[in-house]
């Protein structure tokens, strides 16, 4: 091999070495400026991501924007401001009995169960009226939303008319459908509106149905539910006639049976 072609080979070698150092040089800046460009793309993205929660926390929910509402929608069988004086039975009735209630306590499931159904007997025949204040305060000690978003539909079946109300009121409270105290179904539309369906009123009703999804009398529902607070009652179930407990005998609670509440009632009436 002459000393030519020795140098000419080498001389090969190294332009060879020399490309493929510059492209891996390349290579490995192009690599560096993906990695950055990534890192940049991952962190923009974090901080976005960073925001957008930020942005969701601080965004209103719909029960807080029912309690901002400007305008109330009230239901249909209603009076007072906001539509918050629920009123029902004959007009000819002399008195009225008050009662307080909170759809997810579980002693107003047992009071309704118990004495619900004399009630509603006392007033078809119009031995006095009835009128409804709904209370919400047992979702505050869980963070819930069965009591307001209950609350809400009792105001949709009220729009259907006031027998629909006292009838989807008893079964909200039935031993069937009343949920325990922790159990917060009444939070699902999806649940009350299956409880609608055992009230011939109610029943594939898509008005009323279309009222609870959509929430229609949530501001009302929270309005109500501010009656209770400034009424200065403390607990439920809670009856008052001529603004005076009406409790069983010998004691502070409201009757629990049939007898004890028409004894007490009658005794009322009486005063």
């Amino acid at each position: 091999m002459s000393n030519r072609n020795t140098q000419a080979n080498k001389a090969a070698a190294r332009e060879r070495l020399r490309a493929e150092r510059e492209r891996q040089a390349k290579k490995d800046k192009t690599r560096k400026q993906l990695v950055v460009a990534g890192s940049v793309v991952a962190a923009l993205a974090v901080i976005g991501g960073v925001s957008y929660g930020v942005m969701q926390l601080n965004k209103p929910g719909a029960w807080e924007e029912a309690a901002d509402a400007k305008n109330v929608s009230a239901p249909k069988n209603t009076s007072g401001k906001d539509g918050t004086t629920v009123v029902i039975g004959k007009p000819s009735a002399k008195k009225t009995l008050e009662l307080y209630e909170d759809s997810r306590c579980p002693v107003c499931a047992t009071f309704e169960q118990g004495v619900g159904e004399t009630v509603s007997k006392d007033v078809e025949a119009g031995k006095y009226k009835v009128k409804y204040v709904g209370a919400t305060f047992i979702d505050n000690t869980d963070n819930g939303e069965g009591s307001k978003n209950a609350l809400s539909a009792l105001g949709a079946a009220l729009d259907v008319s006031p027998e629909a109300f006292m009838a989807y009121k008893a079964a909200l409270y039935s031993a069937e459908f009343h949920p325990e105290e922790s159990d917060d179904k009444f939070a699902e539309d999806s649940y009350l509106i299956k409880v609608a369906d055992s009230v011939d009123a109610l029943k594939g009703n898509r008005a009323f149905q279309k009222n609870v999804e959509d929430g229609t009398y949530d501001a009302w529902a929270i309005k109500m539910s501010k009656t209770f607070d400034e009424s200065g009652v403390q607990g439920t179930p809670t009856l008052k006639m001529d603004d005076k407990k009406i409790t069983a005998e010998g004691s502070e609670n409201a009757p629990m049976t049939a007898e004890e509440f028409t004894k007490a009632v009658d005794k009322a009436l009486k005063a």
